[in-house]
């Protein structure tokens, strides 16, 4: 029972889309109607601003390591651990409560890490920041650094199960970042600290 407890419990706080909420407490806008279309922090930064992005981001990211320690109080079992991690990062990108159209996962992905392998995710957020200062995509970035978990993980000699489930994050977070490869591919992708077209238009307002 609390193998089931803990398992829904994960998907459900990560179905908790905090990038929504924020989209109609501060413009009552839904966030995923502008922009990139998605609740992650990169479209809150260029819709709603920097501020909202960090809280935003921290609230995704304890989603993920919330559901990683609830499975440890409930079960103690590492695997269901993971499955816990999982269904968070599946609740972010497809959230229950918002009809299944949420986010791409990363930040979700780093609370999992931070309680299941923080050592491997220092080095991938750390490469992944790099590429980010460097190139100002945030999707590259993101997309790198996620393809290293898994790498990381058997370059450190972790439990098969861990490299398992590090490719399992990695598969989620490149199918969702699979528009944003395209664009980078053709190189039509947003850079880091570019404006969506709603804040274009409140400047130009506020400017008349």
């Amino acid at each position: 029972m609390n193998i089931i407890v803990s398992l829904l419990a994960s998907y459900l706080i990560g179905s908790l889309s905090f990038g929504y909420m924020a989209g109609k407490l501060l413009r009552g806008i839904d966030i995923r109607q502008h922009g990139s279309g998605n609740t992650g922090t990169t479209n809150i930064q260029r819709t709603l601003g920097t501020a909202p992005a960090i809280i935003v981001l921290l609230l995704d990211i304890g989603k993920g390591l919330a559901a990683v320690l609830l499975a440890r109080a409930l079960t103690g079992a590492p695997g269901v651990e993971m499955l816990a991690g999982v269904l968070s990062v599946l609740g972010h990108n497809w959230p229950l409560f918002h009809r299944f159209k949420g986010g791409r996962g990363i930040a979700t992905s780093i609370g999992v890490l931070i309680g299941l392998a923080w050592q491997v995710l220092l080095i991938a957020v750390a490469v992944g920041i790099i590429i980010i200062a460097v190139t100002r995509y945030v999707s590259l970035g993101s997309i790198i650094g996620v393809l290293l978990v898994p790498i990381l993980m058997v370059t450190f000699d972790l439990p098969t199960l861990h490299i398992l489930f590090g490719t399992v994050l990695a598969v989620f977070a490149i199918w969702r970042h699979r528009q944003n490869i395209s664009r980078l591919l053709a190189g039509t992708e947003n850079k880091l600290g570019g404006k969506t077209a709603l804040v274009k238009r409140e400047k130009k307002v506020n400017e008349r």
